[in-house]
């Protein structure tokens, strides 16, 4: 791989994450920034970057769920 280049997986892996954040914070009334700060307090980001390939070929709908139960799982209440 060329230096500065990122591979099909890296592309596809910020491509989904880029995705997701939004549907996660338009499903749970935050913006954005409030979204992913959330999602990272709670762990979920942490395991969207580890399972980004599982999340990204469920239903998006399902995919945001199964973040919410994972903030939920450590300590989120929103």
């Amino acid at each position: 791989m060329e230096t500065g280049k990122l591979s099909k997986e890296q592309s596809d892996k910020i491509a989904f994450i880029s995705y997701i954040i939004p549907k996660f914070a338009d499903e749970y009334k935050m913006d954005t920034r409030e979204a992913y700060l959330y999602l990272k307090r709670y762990g979920a980001l942490d395991f969207m970057m580890e399972h980004w390939w599982a999340l990204h070929i469920d239903n998006p709908f399902w995919a945001v769920r199964h973040l919410y139960d994972i903030c939920y799982e450590n300590g989120g209440m929103r």
